[in-house]
Formats: structure tokens, C-alpha cells, sequence
């Protein structure tokens, strides 16, 4: 039946004035996306600081150089391994560092080295933090600092936690309500709660609004990625669905953009957030696709959006679903051998395991997923420590996607999914390798490596979002994208972590991403192409792709009973 689903698009345009309405508008919504998952880069940004003292300070010692207030002393302490030595207008002398202070016993004594008596104290007043980039971080805001750092490393893996489940439960009810109430649902959700964020009263409460941030996010960004590619014909589904991503990586240049123009987390946040209000007043508009309608036996609604498209593209005589198979009762029953096609069956993950050659295809497509997503995280959030600007850095991390987008697109329509998918994820293991032997000092040479990586990284992370929508019927494309953003996201919070390894090897950060990307590259080859092959609606069909692969090298297809 999916052959006869795609002449909907020989009868209509693959890529009409209906279409581009669609398209852009879905996609306007993805730089919500990208900006939510990249904007606790500054969110928790921890600037320099020390234990703040009671008392109103009078001169500031580092070293020999003297201030007399702390916030110009910021530039002269370049070591946090050093203290600032603060006087107080009483007289006391206090030895300021970042998880402790210590008041000199000789009061007398104003010079930066001091062996004599000194009492320790915790930070038990606050904390004084460099407020020349940033007013406030959530980091500032609620001393997320010392003991209590780990609580600020937390909110990347948090969020991410939340994408993972709304990558799941939002892929699977797309399947079963359609892909527009949750379209609608997702960018409400993200307006409303990343507004809600910015006036969160505590850490708690930051962490929980943003989880749910997370799960709504994470729910339109699976979605869209099949709602487009059921409204767009063959022709053009390729650069439809890759440039995706291009909207994505626009939302994380304008999180670099709004991060260097504001100064105060809250109003980061409320500018970040302002993006979604276009989408919101327009997404009502949008319609089901006709994929999902006939899949599920809607025929007149189906029928309905079909008429429009044919309207808008100045179609004259529009096709009927009845054409679209070679019998009208087609339509209605089941084929045979294929019991999966009755509207009132209903899926879960573990039909994506149910034939064998599904199961291996589930397996690979998990792989390539966790690492397209472990290597894109770790470059990006790598980049602010890279050294020089680190909004530049930022900037240019998501500037080279839209390259790497075009070239794969370019690479899948001529070369196809697999070989495509496969160089680049070699040359990604590569790139890390590489980056191991380049000298740390060597501060523009690392930066231009790292963006070598994200492109290929890149490729891979955004052919795998189509090349998954390709590899499974109707009935459980939503549920296999959802799924496999599931997995994607589990590598999103892994990256954070993998991020902190640096501090037991510099480099174990590129080497997990290497060895991860060869291995993925490897059980690649195994994947079916489905370059120029219609979209699949059974799970005969589904597996008659991977048979015919498979044909080639003398291997048979399993029996779909």
C-alpha cells in the first residue's frame, strides 16, 4: 500500500505551495528546540569566586598588587589555587578563598605571605562571585558551589533525562492520536514552561519546570521529524527532513547570540523563550497528515486534506483515496500474512524487536543514535572550554551543522543513507583520534579539529532522524523515532558526564566518542538503502526492504507470519 500512498505525491507535487506552508512552519518551531537543549551552557555558568566575609572591606591584596575593592580585584586573581587577602575597616584580616576563609591572628601584619597564626572558618556568610559577564547564573542564584557544585552539574544530565522520556511517551501517542494534537500540545508546553522557568523560586523548582520543558521539547522535535516527512514526496524528503537540524542549530547560534547580550539568567531565559510565541499562534492551522488518516482508516478526513493540498497547489483534478489502491476494499481488510494493518491495533517498543531483521535493524539504528548524540553533546558543551571567546566557540559549533547538513543531503541523494551514514561516522572516530595528538596550546588549531568533529558528527546525528522514519512502516514510524530519540538521549546525558572525565584524562572524552562512532560505523553496514524507496505502511513491506538487501548477498527473508 505504501506504493500507492506515494502517488498522492505524483498527483499533488512532492514539494507544492502546501507543502513549503507546512514545512516551514513545523520547522520554525525546531530553533525552540535547539535553543532549550544548549541553553544551560550559560544558564549554570560558574563564574570566579570566594567566601564573602562580614564587614565592609577596605584594601584587597593578591600577590603585590592592591585594590580596594573585591569587584576590581577579579582580573589580578588569574589562580583559584590562590586566596585574596581582604582587609576589613575594623582592622581584622581575612584570607579569602573559594570553599573557606581564615582570619589572621596578627592584624598588623598587611603582606600577602603570613606564617603566623590564623583561624579557619566555612562559608558560612555567602559567597562574593565576578559579576562582569554575569549578574546571576543559577549558579550565583542559589550558591551552587563547594559542596554543592555537583547540583549545578546535575542540570544538563536532568534535562536530558526529561528529553528521554518525552522522546518515548510523546513518540508512541503520536502513533495512536495523531501527530498534531501533540504538535499542538509540545509548543504550548514549551512557551508556557519555558517562561515558567525564569520564575522558578529555588532549585527545586527549576529542575522540575525544566524537566518538563525537556519532555515537550523532546515530544515536537520527534514529531515534527515525521510529521514533515509524511507531508513531503520523495523527491524532496531528503533536504525536508535534514534541514531539520538547520533550524536546531540556528536555535543554538541564537542561545551563543542572546548569552552574550544579556546579563541575568532570568532574562536569558525569558528572551529564549519568546522564540515559540509565532508558532503558537499559528500551529492551530496546521492539519493530519494523510498518512496517518489512511493508515488508520479516516478516508473522508484524509479525503478532505487531500482537496486542500490540491487547492493550494493549483491541482485541478485531485486524487481520490479510493486511487490510491488497486481496490477500494483494500482500504478496509488486512493482507494477507500481515496482521498489523487494522486501524484499532495498537503498538509498543516491543514490536520494534518482533522479527529478527527487525530486531538487528532496531538494535544498529540504537547505536548509531547513542552516538550521534554522545558525540554531538560532547563537542558542544566542550566548546565553552576550548579557551578564547566562548560565545564564539558556541556560535561556531552551530554554524558548521548547516554545512554538514548540506553535504549530507547531498551525500544521501546520491550516494544513499548507508554510505553516506558509514564515512562519516569512520571520519568522526577519526577526528577524535586526531585531537588526541594536537597540543593544548595550540588554542585555533583544537577549535578548528573540534568543528572538523561536530560536522562529521553532525552528518551522522542528522541523516540517522529520516533514516529511521525510512527503515519502518506507518503504523510504528512515530514509536521507532521515538524510540530511537529514547536511546539518543540517553547518550545526551552520558555527554555531560563524559564532559567531566576530563578532569581524569583530558582526552577520555574524544577517546569514549571514537571508539563508539568506529563500532557504529562498522554495524552499519549491515542497514538496508532506502534511497528513492517509498515510504513503508506494513511490516511485510518494512521487512521486504531489508529482504531485498539482503537478497543481494544470497540471504533470504524471514516469513512475516
Amino acid at each position: 500500500m505504501a506504493r500507492n500512498f506515494e502517488l498522492l505525491f505524483d498527483s499533488l507535487g512532492h514539494f507544492g505551495r502546501y507543502q513549503a506552508w507546512i514545512y516551514f512552519t513545523a520547522a520554525f518551531q525546531s530553533i525552540s528546540c535547539g535553543i532549550h537543549y544548549l541553553a544551560s551552557v550559560f544558564l549554570a555558568v560558574t563564574p570566579k569566586f570566594v567566601c564573602d566575609v562580614l564587614g565592609n572591606v577596605s584594601s584587597v591584596l593578591i600577590y603585590n598588587s592592591s585594590v580596594s575593592r573585591i569587584e576590581d580585584a577579579w582580573t589580578l586573581w588569574t589562580s583559584t589555587q590562590s586566596y585574596m587577602l581582604v582587609q576589613l575597616e575594623n582592622g581584622e584580616l581575612w584570607e579569602l578563598n573559594q570553599c573557606s576563609r581564615s582570619r589572621r591572628a596578627d592584624s598588623l601584619d598587611f603582606t600577602y605571605e603570613y606564617s603566623g597564626n590564623k583561624t579557619d572558618f566555612m562559608c558560612t556568610d555567602g559567597f562574593i562571585y565576578d559579576r562582569t559577564k554575569w549578574q546571576s547564573t543559577i549558579v550565583t542564584e542559589w550558591d551552587l558551589v563547594c559542596q554543592r557544585e555537583w547540583l549545578a552539574k546535575l542540570t544538563q544530565p536532568t534535562f536530558m533525562l526529561g528529553v528521554l522520556f518525552g522522546a518515548l511517551i510523546f513518540g508512541d501517542i503520536a502513533d495512536r492520536t495523531g501527530r498534531r494534537h501533540i504538535m499542538w500540545f509540545t509548543s504550548t508546553g514549551q512557551f508556557l514552561f519555558g517562561v515558567a522557568v525564569a520564575f522558578t523560586f529555588d532549585y527545586y523548582s527549576f529542575v522540575i519546570v525544566r524537566f518538563l520543558l525537556a519532555m515537550v521539547s523532546s515530544g515536537y522535535l520527534v514529531v515534527v521529524f515525521v510529521y514533515v516527512t509524511e507531508y513531503v514526496g520523495i523527491k524532496y524528503r531528503t533536504w525536508a527532513s535534514m534541514h531539520i537540524h538547520a533550524f536546531f542549530a540556528v536555535g543554538v547560534m541564537i542561545v551563543a547570540l542572546v548569552g552574550y547580550v544579556a546579563d541575568s539568567w532570568w532574562i536569558y531565559q525569558m528572551c529564549l523563550s519568546l522564540t515559540t510565541v509565532p508558532f503558537v499562534l499559528c500551529c492551530w492551522m496546521l492539519p493530519e497528515t494523510p498518512f496517518w488518516l489512511l493508515t488508520e482508516g479516516r478516508y473522508e478526513e484524509a479525503q478532505k486534506v487531500i482537496d486542500i493540498m490540491a487547492r493550494w497547489n493549483k491541482v485541478s483534478t485531485p486524487c481520490k483515496v479510493s486511487e490510491l489502491c488497486s481496490l477500494q476494499g483494500n482500504l478496509v481488510s488486512s493482507t494477507t500474512g500481515d496482521n498489523d494493518r487494522s486501524p484499532m491495533k495498537k503498538h509498543n517498543i516491543l514490536d520494534l524487536f518482533r522479527y529478527w531483521h527487525i530486531a538487528r535493524r532496531t538494535i544498529t539504528v540504537w547505536l548509531v543514535w547513542f552516538t550521534g548524540s554522545l558525540g554531538y553533546y560532547v563537542f558542544s558543551l566542550s566548546s565553552v572550554n576550548l579557551g578564547g571567546n566562548e560565545y564564539l566557540n558556541l556560535f561556531l559549533m552551530g554554524a558548521v551543522e548547516i554545512p554538514a547538513y548540506v553535504i549530507a543531503c547531498i551525500g544521501m541523494d546520491r550516494l544513499g543513507r548507508r554510505n553516506t551514514l558509514i564515512p562519516f561516522l569512520i571520519s568522526s572516530a577519526v577526528t577524535c583520534a586526531l585531537l588526541m595528538l594536537i597540543p593544548q596550546d595550540f588554542r585555533v588549531l583544537n577549535i578548528i579539529a573540534n568543528m572538523v568533529g561536530k560536522f562529521a558528527i553532525g552528518v551522522a546525528f542528522g541523516l540517522i532522524y529520516l533514516y529511521t522514519a525510512e527503515l519502518y512502516p506507518t503504523v510504528v514510524r512515530s514509536l521507532a523515532v521515538g524510540s530511537g530519540s529514547m536511546v539518543c538521549r540517553v547518550g545526551s546525558v552520558v555527554a555531560p558526564f563524559c564532559v567531566y572525565l576530563s578532569s581524569v584524562w583530558i582526552f577520555m572524552p574524544q577517546m569514549t566518542v571514537g571508539i563508539v562512532a568506529f563500532v557504529s560505523g562498522l554495524l552499519t553496514l549491515m542497514l538496508p538503502e532506502t534511497l528513492g524507496k517509498p515510504l513503508t505502511n506494513t511490516w511485510a513491506e518494512a521487512i521486504e526492504l531489508g529482504a531485498s538487501s539482503s537478497s543481494r548477498t544470497g540471504k533470504t527473508s524471514p516469513s512475516t507470519e
